[in-house]
């Protein structure tokens, strides 16, 4: 699977599964000790617009803090499904994947972050899931691919703060190790 089909998958997945938030739920606990559910979209969509302004190749610094705080508004939803079909539209342009992306910790290539933005969604997909108890069962394909990404770079994320200490699994399913590896 291509990088830009991976994001594809991954997004939607996550897409699916915070169609399953109940009105109830968008205050509940996530596995993201920082996060309820409402931020934890928040964070998703946030950085799905970032996607569009940084393959349009746009810094940081020239995007501000335009895409700071709560984005999701009075229609948490509308803005998710416009935030992944932005990015999935710039990950997908002709060209895309040859182009350089100018991140918080360097250049990358556009591929890479793709297949970046790929896992974080993975990642986060189980997070929502578990917060409203609804479809953990990730993809095969995407959690092969989140785990042949992180477990060679999971310590970079740990190190970002992105995951907490990796803890025991709890099966030997690829889906349980990987969920482990990232401190969940």
């Amino acid at each position: 699977m291509d990088d830009t089909a991976a994001f594809r998958r991954s997004s939607e997945a996550f897409v699916e599964r915070a169609r399953q938030i109940g009105p109830d739920q968008w205050t509940a606990s996530t596995p993201c000790a920082e996060w309820d559910v409402r931020a934890l979209v928040n964070h998703v969509a946030g950085e799905w617009l970032w996607v569009d302004e940084l393959m349009a190749g746009r810094t940081i610094a020239e995007v501000g803090d335009r895409l700071n705080g709560d984005i999701l508004g009075a229609d948490p939803m509308a803005t998710l499904l416009r935030a992944q079909r932005a990015a999935t539209s710039a990950f997908e342009d002709p060209g895309a994947m040859d182009r350089t992306v100018h991140l918080s910790f360097g250049d990358m290539p556009a591929s890479g972050y793709a297949k970046q933005m790929a896992v974080d969604g993975v990642i986060h997909s189980w997070d929502v899931a578990r917060a409203v108890g609804k479809g953990e069962t990730l993809d095969p394909e995407l959690v092969q691919l989140a785990w042949d990404d992180l477990s060679e770079h999971a310590e970079e994320w740990r190190a970002g703060g992105a995951f907490a200490e990796a803890k025991e699994p709890a099966d030997d399913s690829l889906q349980a190790k990987l969920i482990a590896l990232t401190g969940r």
